[in-house]
This record gives C-alpha cells, structure tokens and sequence, in this order.
C-alpha cells in the first residue's frame, strides 16, 4: 500500500511500468487462448514522439489492455520503418557537416555510416512510447531492414516479376530534386500556388511572322520540341506545315497538329516539351518527336540549357524571363494560379523526368482488396465514410512505382551480364542470380563479377506491406508456428492519411500471400489539430512536446485528454486544456481512494441506505458496461471512455460515496466496505485501459495483490442483468434530492438544521430510495399528504409536488427583507422593459428578434414578481 497521500503520476509511472516488465506482462507466445493481436504501424526510425504517434498509440494501448483483461492472448508487436528517404537525407546531412559527399562513398561506405546513425538515433521513439504506458511485447520489436524482414522483401520481388507482375519500363516519373529518387504518384502531394502565365514570342522560320505561346515554365523551352496547334482552330491554319523558332537558343522545331490542344487556354498554341511533361510525353510519342532532357538530377540545367548551365530552375525562370524582355520576346505576364506537385516527405516541388524504373502491375492484384472492403465486408473501415476514399483508390489505381534512387533500403536483386536494356535477371542471390545468366546469355563463362546489381532501392513502402506478415516471418516460413496462430491480425489502428500507401497494399500483399485477409478491422483516426484548425507542424511551431505534456500532466491525464474529443476519423482541436482534465479526473479518482482508505471499518449493521446504494451501483454499472461494449464494438472509443468517465466522476464519486459514507466519527460495516471496495475494483478494470497506471497503483493500494493478480492481468467484468426499474427510482429520487439541496441554498439553511418533507404523490412513486432521500438530503422525515401544504417551500419532480415547511427553518424577519429587496429590483426592471416597449419607434424599427426578446423578458420577470409575491404571502401567513 502506497504511503503518500497526494497523486504524483511520474512516481507511478516509473514504478509501474518497470513491474510490467519485470514481470513480463507484455510478451506473447501461442497457447491455447484465442489469440488477438495488433501489429504497430511502423513509425520511422528517424522519428520522435509527436501528437499523431500519441493518439495513435494511445487507441492501440486501449484495445490491447482490455483484449488482455477480457483473457485473449493480446500481442502487440512494435517496430519501426527504415524509412529510405528521410533516413537518407539525414545521414547526408550528417555526413556533409563532417565534409563528406555522398558522391565520394562507394555504397558499402554510405550503408556503414547509415547503419551507424540508425544504431545511434534509431528507435527513440519505442522509449518514448514507453513513457506513455505503451504495453508492447518488446521481446518481438522488428525493423523493415532486419535480415529476416530484408529477405522477405527480396523473396517477394523475385516472386512477382516472375509472376510477369513485376516490369522494368522507361517512363514518365515524379522526380524529387532534394531527396535525388523518384516518387509513387501517392506520394506527391498537388498544391495551389501563385504564380505567372508567361505570353512568350516564338518567331517563324523565314519569314516576320510570330505565334504566342502561355507558359508556367518558361525554362523549360529548352527542351521544347514542337509546337502544337488544334487542326480546328481557324486562328492558326496558316501555321500549318511551317516550323517555329525557340527564343535564346534559336532551335527550329515543327509546327505539329492535335485535337488534344485546347483552343480556349491560353494562346491556342502549345508549346510540347516531351522530357519534362506526362502530356507533352504522350504528345511527343504520337508525333514522333525528339525528346530533349534538361535537368540535371538536382534540378539545375545541364549543357542543354546553354548559359544557364549548373543554375538552379527556379534561378534560371527569373533570369530568362529578364533575357525574353530583353530581347523582346517576352509580350506579357499575368498572374496564374495553378497546382503544383511537391514531394511528400521533403517538400521539393517535383519534376517530371524521364527514367528507367522498375513497376508493379496493379490491376489484378488489386481485385481481392476491392472485394474485401467493398463487397463483402470481409475487412470493415471505422468509421465507415472512408470506404468513399477506399473506393477512389482501388477504382483508380496505376501501376506502383517501386524503384528509388537511394543506396538505404533493400536494394532491388536484379543483376545485368551486359550493357543492353534487357540483359539482366532477377534472383534472391548473386548466386541464384549467375546461373540464371550463363542459362539467359548463353555465356557458361560468366562469373560473379561479371554481375552488376541494380543500383536502386526499392520503395519504402514495398517493406512495409508485407508487415502483418514478415513480423511473423510469414514470408520466408509460411507455415510457422507463429505466422498460424497470429495471422490475420484483428484490429489496425493508422491515419487516413496512409490508407492507400499502407493500408491498402497491405490488403494487396494479404491475399496474394496468404491467401487472407491481413486484419479484420481498421480503426482511422482523424488528424490532431491546433485549437485554429491548423495541422501540427514545427515550422508553425504549434505541435507542444509530447514528452513535456506527459512530465506535467502524467501519461494518464494526456491519454484521457486526447482520447475525450477523439472520435474516429474526425480531427481533434488539441487543447492543453484537455490533458488538465484528464489529470483532474486522475485527482479526482485518487481523492476517491483516499477517503475510501481512511474509513474505518467494524462489526457494525449496514444501514439501509448503505446497502440501497450498493445495489444501485451494480445496476447502473451493468447498465453501462453495456454501453460500453457497444461502443467498443462500434470502434466509438472516445465514447466509451466518456461513458466511464461519468460512471467513475457522477455515480461513483459524488452519488456512491455520498451515499454510504458513515457519520463523522462512526466507522463503517464490513459488508458497505466490501460492496464499495468490489465496485471501485470493477470500475478500475474499466478504467485501466486508458489510465494504466492510476488504476494499477489503486487496485495494488485497495487490498493486497499477487503478480498474477495485477490489475493489468485481472477479469474483466462480463455484463450482468441489472434492475431498469431501480435505476429510474433512483433517477427519480436523485431529482429529489437535488431539489432539497435547491432550497437549502436559495434559504442558506445549512445541512445540520433538519427538515421534514411532505409529497404529493401524483407519479405514485416507490418510497423505496425514501431512506437515501432522508440521509442525503439532511431530513428527519418524509410523509405523504393529500393536498398542498400552504407556508411551504415547494418544488416539482415531474408530476410530483414537494413541500418543506419554512417554520424554524429560516428567519422570517431576513428572508421576508430579502425578498422585498428582490422584488423592489424586479419591479424596476419590470418597468424598464415597459418603458421600451411602450416606445413605438423602438418596436416599429428595432429587428423583430430583438422586439421579441424584450417581451420574453418582460414575461419572465412578471413570472419572477408572482413567485416572490407568493413566497412573501407564504411568509407573512407564518409569521
């Protein structure tokens, strides 16, 4: 039992969460129980504990503490993600401070250094998830670049290019200047952003004329190839067959036809510059034209851009457009909102640049996950609106883009014998990997040398898909022990944000290589917010430091905080305001032990009241442990949390304990103390999944506990048949109650002056709360009367009349004073209301709702008069 009377979270933290450990509460293995596991939604490596992982990780906490109470074999396995492209960057970055270049490294030497950073900085954030009661089996914590995870990977490349699934194609892509990779089209995130539409001369060849083309880039037109007109458009039929000049590099290029051009944007005229655009791409193809790259992989112009070589683009549109001024080619600028794509992770805008990359066909393995969420629910979304945005994606889906230009990740295994497009194998090993070669090119002198690997990783995503699976070595061993008891996994709890990234690939990778579905539920939380509606981020500075948060409020007050205004998928407006109330509900609950602790109990008879109140507690915590349930079965945690939060603060607190406390000075009978200690136990269990470590610290405090009876690995409480009919009498007598308190405070009759009670019983309602209403509301009796008893305070429940005779009660001089000044005021401002109203040009011009809210104030204080008036006669007949 805990000596300190006043709650410090930190304290309990600590002590609790190393005796989880040590006891091993958190690990798994399969056994004869029902298996319900949650796999983490890897956050990277280079990660720190933000608003979005608490929320998150919090949901996850909840569902497996009470999968644990409720005796399934709850596994939660954590990990984290090697994450290619923000890794990399750091390791650069790092790595450029010391004077090193990436382009000086070979791989070998850049993988030394980014295994090294990740064994330095990796993985801060599971010891943060620590801080927040995270009950994680840590034993089984995995990494997308462990071997066995790696090679899972690799198994599955080689699986589906063999399957024809797989394709190497020279393609139009989204290309990252700052991060150096291509990106998935998921991956790129389009922006409106202001800018200009450049009216640009492009003279025709031999002769004075000129055409006008409307550009966004205007440093880009060195890589223009043709000019493209609509055949339809009268304005430039006499364009046809002729050939235009690019301005400053004076290139001739055809004057093209196609319907594809639009005739009301801009000029009518196109300029088509097939490198460095998905449209002018198709364009160039169908017309057969040059293709003129530009770029440099870092988005500075290369040789092609004549004087502007090495200068950055965005450099080079400021200073071209000055030359196209200069040299008159520029007719005008107008501003121009258009959207522009940028990169997800690093906020580059992107390039369209064309590559040789490696792709996966979508189309057929995206069948089964269509099916599963959209037809027949095999897999259900929470909430359920998101099947909208489900739908979308797999309805549209391209071909992924798996290759990037990185050297962190694992490395595609595909190995070229020689220097044509088409003279590689794919293979698991360089091994493998060789006889496939001598077999392919006919050369039985080959060796290992001979082979180069593809320098590319593969996407970041392409590991993290298999995830379900490869945490429990699924890929490699398909039929192991774990993978069997484990598989499919039962809840996801991620952001909306990734359902296509993650979620549905997952699906994807499920039933292509287990044939099933990876998981049977996921829960989508919204995004966490600042009170502005705007979306956390440290260039806003808004986002609070999550581990401060949990040092001043405890991880219970921060947990409670953020999951009371978290319903799923709507964003939460994050208030520092909600982690005081959740510690506020901490205090509350401690102050409740506390005065439970200090009771003193005997051998004594329980009184009536007492053991009402017991069995009232029981049903209405029935009552709401069935709410509760359906709520959880409905994925409405915050709801669930509120529905305990009231039964804990309103029926427990300030109902329960109320109820059965003995008088100053007494002690309490055993079978009270039992009853409350039982009740507060069960709402303890119920409580224990959002507030681990309070409800740990009570449970351990109430009575003296085994490790193998610690609340986190107690019963949870099963739905009991409970007593309609005595919850709604105690509703009725609460009322009842609360209307004495009324006028003890309206008279200032303090709680140790006695009243009686008399009612008028119309409702004919059971005097059996009779003896909780005599004890909380300070009476000495309770009688039934016919009539309404005049000198009396009255007040109504429902069609019941109640009566509290004033006599000796309150002084009648004071009282009947108090309500004569109350009057003469009530009066006055009667009058100043009338004096308005009486004014016609008010009435005839003021708005009609304000008009109306004068005559409701003038009702109400003719009201008010009526009452006093009465209570001054009630008085006055007394006297």
């Amino acid at each position: 039992m805990t000596e300190s009377t006043k709650y410090n979270p930190t304290e309990l933290e600590e002590k609790w969460y190393a005796y989880w450990l040590t006891h091993n509460y958190f690990h798994s293995e399969p056994d004869e129980r029902t298996p319900y596991t949650i796999v983490i939604p890897p956050p990277n490596v280079t990660g720190v504990l933000h608003m979005g992982h608490m929320l998150n990780n919090t949901i996850q906490d909840v569902l497996i503490r009470r999968a644990r109470l409720k005796g399934f074999n709850a596994c939660w396995v954590p990990g984290t993600d090697h994450a290619s492209i923000a890794t990399e960057a750091k390791v650069v970055a790092k790595l450029k401070e010391q004077g090193i270049q990436k382009s000086e490294l070979t791989r070998e030497q850049f993988l030394e250094h980014a295994w090294e950073w990740t064994h330095q900085y990796g993985g801060v954030i599971l010891e943060q998830l620590k801080k927040l009661g995270c009950s994680c089996d840590w034993e089984r914590t995995k990494f997308t670049m462990d071997e066995e995870l790696s090679a899972s990977v690799i198994k599955v490349f080689v699986d589906l290019y063999n399957k024809g699934l797989i394709y190497r194609g020279y393609r139009m892509v989204n290309w990252d200047p700052e991060a150096k990779t291509t990106l998935s089209d998921e991956e790129v995130i389009y922006e409106e952003r202001q800018g200009f539409l450049y009216h640009i001369k492009y003279h025709i060849e031999g002769s004075d004329d000129h055409l006008v083309i409307a550009t966004t880039r205007p440093e880009t037109i060195f890589g223009d190839t043709a000019v493209c007109i609509n055949p339809n458009d009268q304005r430039w039929q006499h364009l046809k067959g002729k050939k235009a000049i690019v301005p400053i590099c004076n290139r001739a290029i055809p004057i093209i036809e196609d319907e594809y051009v639009d005739t009301e944007f801009g000029t009518g005229c196109l300029k088509v510059t097939p490198a460095h655009d998905p449209n002018d791409k198709v364009l160039g193809d169908k017309h057969q034209l040059e293709v003129i790259d530009i770029f440099n992989d870092d988005a500075t112009l290369n040789s092609n851009g004549l004087h502007y070589k090495g200068k950055d683009r965005f450099v080079v549109r400021k200073e071209i457009v000055a030359e196209l001024e200069q040299i008159g080619s520029l007719l005008k600028k107008e501003t121009y909102t258009n959207k522009v794509g940028t990169s997800e992770r690093t906020k580059a805008v992107i390039e369209p640049r064309l590559s040789d990359q490696w792709f996966l066909k979508m189309d057929t393995l995206i069948k089964p996950a269509m099916k599963a969420v959209l037809e027949d629910e095999t897999i259900k979304l929470y909430p359920k609106k998101f099947e909208n945005t489900y739908r979308h994606w797999v309805e549209n889906v391209r071909d992924w883009n798996i290759s990037r230009q990185l050297w962190w990740g694992q490395q595609i295994p595909a190995y070229y014998y020689g220097e044509g497009k088409d003279q590689y194998v794919v293979a698991e090993s360089k091994v493998e990997a060789l006889i496939l070669a001598k077999e392919k090119s006919g050369n039985a002198n080959l060796t290992e040398a001979d082979l180069r690997q593809d320098e590319d990783a593969l996407d970041t995503w392409f590991s993290s898909w298999l995830w379900p699976m490869s945490v429990f070595n699924g890929v490699l061993e398909p039929e192991n022990r774990e993978i069997k008891y484990y598989y499919p996994t039962n809840d996801l709890v991620t952001g909306p944000d990734i359902l296509f990234f993650w979620v549905i690939r997952m699906i994807v990778a499920g039933y292509e290589y287990k044939g099933e579905r990876p998981f049977g539920n996921v829960y989508l939380t919204g995004l966490v917010r600042d009170k502005q509606r705007r979306k956390m981020s440290k260039s806003l500075g808004n986002s609070p430091d999550a581990l401060k948060l949990i040092a001043d409020y405890g991880a219970d007050g921060v947990r409670v905080g953020l999951l009371l205004s978290s319903a799923a998928g709507n964003d939460l407006l994050f208030d520092e305001a909600l982690c005081q109330q959740g510690k506020g509900f901490g205090n509350k609950l401690w102050n409740a032990y506390q005065l439970v602790k200090g009771w003193q109990v005997a051998e004594v008879a329980q009184p009536a009241a007492a053991k009402l109140a017991i069995e009232w507690f029981e049903s209405k915590f029935n009552a709401v442990l069935t709410e509760v349930e359906d709520h959880f079965e409905k994925y409405r945690i915050s709801d669930a949390l509120m529905a305990i939060y009231k039964l804990a603060w309103d029926d427990f607190c300030s109902w329960l304990l109320e109820m059965v406390k003995p008088e100053y000075g007494k002690p309490m009978d055993k079978a009270t103390y039992q009853g409350v200690v039982a009740a507060f136990e069960n709402l303890l269990k119920l409580l224990h999944p959002f507030m681990p470590f309070l409800t740990e610290e009570i449970w351990q405090s109430l009575a003296s506990h085994t490790p193998e009876q610690a609340l986190i690995v107690a019963t949870y409480p099963t739905v009991q048949p409970y007593d309609e009919k005595l919850l709604a009498e105690f509703d009725f007598a609460a009322e009842v109650i609360a209307g004495i308190r009324t006028v003890r405070k309206e008279k200032n009759i303090p709680f140790k002056t006695p009243l009686s009670l008399s009612v008028l019983n119309k409702e004919e309602v059971s005097s059996r709360f009779d003896v909780v209403i005599t004890k909380m509301g300070g009476l000495e009796a309770i009688t039934e009367v016919s009539a309404a008893i005049d000198g009396a305070m009255s007040f109504r429940v429902k069609a019941n009349e109640y009566f509290i005779p004033m006599e000796g009660a309150v002084n009648v001089e004071e009282e009947l004073k108090k309500l004569q000044e109350e009057l003469t005021y009530t009066q006055g401002f009667l009058e100043s209301v009338r004096k308005k109203l009486s004014n016609e040009k008010f009435v005839n011009s003021a708005p009609a709702a304000v008009v109306d809210n004068e005559r409701k104030k003038e009702a109400d204080a003719l009201a008010k008069i009526a009452t006093i008036e009465k209570s001054i006669k009630q008085l006055t007949a007394n006297k």
